[in-house]
């Protein structure tokens, strides 16, 4: 898996959370948007590391995890996060959402149709959503 690789896989999370939602399958939904934003998060570890040097065993280590917090750290994005919550006001709320997420919602049958739009529109939001920002350093 590399970084082209975890890309396409955002955007093929996002479109089966969008079909997902639209057939009224919010638990399935809900797990796939934020699996989607745990490999945005993972781009951007890929891109620290250069082809042909020696994987730093600590990194790898680190970036197998599913929690979005904990990835946001390895990413070396905490400080940008700061700075962007204290800036933006509709990214606040929308982080405040998605950093609940956990790869352990697949296990959950009671995500309702609210909890599913909510973590959909806080990835997806143009212009403040965690995507969008997340994306910016790809």
């Amino acid at each position: 898996m590399n970084k082209s690789d975890l890309e396409k896989l955002v955007e093929i999370r996002l479109l089966e959370a969008e079909t997902l939602l639209k057939s009224g399958s919010f638990q399935g939904a809900y797990y796939l948007v934020g699996y989607s934003l745990e490999c945005a998060l993972k781009v951007c570890i890929a891109k620290q590391v250069n082809q042909y040097d020696f994987p730093n065993k600590q990194l790898a280590n680190q970036s197998h995890t599913h929690n979005l917090t904990e990835l946001l750290g390895v990413a070396g994005l905490k400080q940008k996060l700061s700075e962007k919550v204290k800036a933006d006001t509709e990214f606040k709320l929308n982080w405040a959402v998605a950093k609940d997420w956990s790869e352990t919602s697949r296990y959950e049958c009671n995500i309702d149709k609210k909890k599913a739009i909510d973590l959909f529109n806080a990835v997806t939001e143009i212009n403040s959503g965690v995507l969008a920002w997340v994306k910016t350093y790809w």
